[in-house]
């Protein structure tokens, strides 16, 4: 199917969603890798897992062009190898979502909603946070909390964040979409965010955006 969404946040940012639904040779012909990609696309053991390398390969040629690549940082934290652009990346399943601002720190985060997600509650939900103890709600209300945390951790760029401990959603009424409230407090970080969260299929995708310090590092400035 390929890219399913591409959406205009504002003038800065974009978001895309593909759905896996190709081949490897037909996604292999989608992209342009250059050796470094290769060898890093050889060195994958499974099926699934070359098929979430390519498709994210596939949706930002898609989205910016064939030309951009990605490289990562020692946290594995996605960047740019051009400079132009935040990007957060995210894949569960058949689907894969970017994230991309030219201004904004970005995060993203999407999960297949399976049914045990309530027995692992307690890893990620701390007693500051409500979920709904309706049956037919619970169960997508937890996986926004997880996709929240998520997409606030890769924001804060990942180092010493517990997500049960150092990250609170605020209580909010589950709907199909809507707006919510999230806050990072560690030794390092004390903000709070913004975050909108919506469904697909059986989905949960939350993501969220902020204006980077002028201060801090840019795109382009990597620790590899």
């Amino acid at each position: 199917m390929g890219c399913i969404t591409k959406h205009y946040l504002n003038e800065f940012s974009i978001l895309g969603v593909w759905k896996i639904e190709e081949d490897l040779n037909t996604l292999f012909e989608l992209v342009s890798l250059d050796n470094d990609e290769k060898k890093k696309y050889k060195g994958f053991s499974s099926t699934s897992r070359k098929l979430e390398f390519l498709s994210v390969r596939a949706l930002l040629s898609e989205l910016i062009g064939k030309d951009t690549k990605i490289v990562y940082n020692k946290n594995n934290k996605p960047f740019l190898n051009d400079g132009s652009r935040f990007i957060s990346i995210s894949h569960s399943h058949k689907l894969t979502a970017i994230l991309l601002s030219t201004n904004e720190k970005v995060g993203i985060d999407l999960e297949f909603m399976s049914s045990n997600i309530a027995a692992l509650a307690f890893k990620f939900i701390n007693v500051k946070e409500k979920v709904s103890k309706e049956i037919e709600k619970r169960r997508y209300h937890l996986y926004i909390h997880w996709c929240a945390k998520e997409a606030l951790y890769k924001i804060c760029d990942k180092e010493g964040i517990n997500i049960r401990n150092n990250i609170t959603i605020e209580p909010f009424v589950v709907e199909e979409a809507g707006e919510i409230k999230g806050r990072v407090h560690t030794n390092k970080i004390n903000e709070s965010f913004d975050l909108f969260y919506s469904r697909y299929d059986n989905y949960a995708i939350v993501w969220t955006k902020k204006n980077y310090d002028p201060i801090a590092p840019k795109p382009n400035q990597i620790d590899q």
